[in-house]
């Protein structure tokens, strides 16, 4: 995501926020805090992220993340506004802790928009291998199970659940390669969305439900991917 050099400055003023890369000679266990955002709100279309007044990003959108910044650890005032616009869509206080990375997911409709802060630290996998989760944030979706060639890896993973229970965030791996990918209305055969995804040795993934169930067009039920060490 493109970062426009106001943004850049203001943060790096107001908050010590850098932008940062997460390669193969780094982990994801930062000296102060590594932060992210990613927009998964099927209608927000693009987003202003400030925090503590200062902008973060500007028009963000929908299915798209920043990448990482690194920060302070401390609490932070998080507002999000539609882009280019001063509404206000979602206001909350926000903790970063020393030592974490951190991704936070704008969710749910635009009118009922929420975030939620997921902990990403995993040490970078090996070359034969790939770290890979996956979160269910359509809003009107049924339970899911996220099937790897028709196997499920991850079962009955209902709308936000890792609000509740932080441990669903954890990654399990898969050899590097090509799979199709299917996720199933939890516990049935009953397909709702299926692509195939092309993953990458050493590499970690969030994948994670997005859109309304039922709908078309860029708000469609679909899959959208983060990859934490681009």
């Amino acid at each position: 995501m493109k970062k426009t050099l106001f943004a850049l400055f203001s943060i790096a003023l107001a908050l010590g926020i850098t932008s940062c890369n997460l390669d193969d000679n780094d982990n994801t266990t930062p000296p102060v805090a590594a932060v992210a955002f990613v927009n998964a709100s099927p209608d927000a279309t693009s987003i202003d992220i400030y925090l503590n007044g200062s902008p973060v990003v500007y028009g963000l959108h929908y299915g798209s993340d920043t990448g990482y910044y690194s920060v302070q650890a401390g609490t932070y005032s998080l507002v999000i506004d539609s882009a280019g616009s001063s509404t206000t869509r979602y206001s909350n206080s926000i903790t970063f802790s020393s030592g974490i990375s951190y991704t936070v997911f704008a969710i749910d409709s635009l009118s009922h928009l929420q975030t939620v802060a997921v902990a990403d630290s995993v040490a970078i996998p090996s070359s034969d291998s790939v770290a890979v989760r996956f979160f269910n944030f359509s809003p009107n979706a049924p339970s899911l199970d996220f099937a790897i060639n028709g196997s499920a890896l991850f079962s009955g993973r209902t709308y936000n659940d890792v609000a509740s229970n932080p441990s669903v965030a954890k990654f399990s791996y898969l050899a590097p390669g090509t799979y199709t990918v299917t996720l199933f209305a939890a516990g049935t055969s009953v397909s709702l969305y299926t692509t195939t995804i092309t993953v990458e040795g050493g590499k970690i993934y969030t994948f994670y439900s997005k859109g309304f169930s039922g709908d078309t067009g860029e708000q469609a039920f679909s899959l959208g991917t983060v990859v934490h060490n681009e």
